[in-house]
């Protein structure tokens, strides 16, 4: 947590929340473990304020849950909830990739088919950590090129709630090739332009995902 500058309030409380949810995600801090401040403190070298500032961005996100009692521990999210939220995020995705479809220009869509390449590559070298932050780039770019910032905020809400599962499920995912597929299908529909098949395409895949999810399957 050191730096040549010292940031900003604010800053360091970003990179506070950043740190937590990133070994969150990572599965460093497991569902119901306690996130002792004064211990967190004195690894990360900050004062308890700033910590505490970065629980509350994570309770807010639904990482975190913060009581009376237990102080801030990892939350521990139902398959239920899980395919609530997921199909929640599945409509956003469908509404934004319609609007990107008007919306986005040809050096967008261009960049779009670039990320999508890099991330094919990383398919065919078996990188699955980089395939995975590729993939989650691909998705976040689209709802960006919506234009809807209303839309744009719900989905990175969702997006961060969701991102543990679908990391760890990225780790041991049996079907990647599939997933790849309806990708390829996906970036056509967006070159195509067509608002109509893209929105089925991105509900196809993110349904069968989660489908997968609540049969106890792995995520692509």
């Amino acid at each position: 947590m050191e730096d040549a500058v010292q940031p900003s309030h604010a800053g360091l409380v970003e990179k506070v929340a950043n740190y937590l949810r990133e070994h969150i995600v990572m599965d460093h801090f497991q569902p119901g473990q306690r996130l002792p401040e004064r211990t967190l403190a004195d690894e990360l070298q900050v004062s308890r304020t700033p910590l505490r500032e970065a629980l509350k961005i994570l309770a807010t996100e639904g990482l975190v849950i913060i009581s009376p009692h237990r102080g801030a521990v990892v939350a521990d999210v139902s398959a239920a909830d899980i395919k609530e939220k997921a199909y929640v995020l599945s409509v956003l995705e469908q509404a934004a990739a319609e609007l990107t479809c008007a919306n986005a220009s040809d050096d967008d869509i261009a960049e779009l088919q670039a990320l999508h390449y890099e991330m094919k590559a990383c398919f065919l070298r078996r990188d699955r950590q980089n395939y995975f932050r590729l993939n989650q780039e691909i998705h976040n770019r689209i709802v960006a090129l919506s234009g809807n910032s209303t839309l744009i905020d719900m989905h990175a809400n969702l997006s961060r709630q969701l991102y543990r599962v679908r990391y760890l499920s990225n780790q041991k995912n049996e079907k990647w090739a599939t997933a790849m597929e309806e990708h390829e299908a996906i970036m056509a529909a967006l070159e195509a332009r067509d608002p109509e098949r893209v929105g089925r395409e991105l509900r196809n895949h993110l349904g069968k995902t989660w489908v997968k999810y609540a049969n106890g399957d792995p995520i692509e």
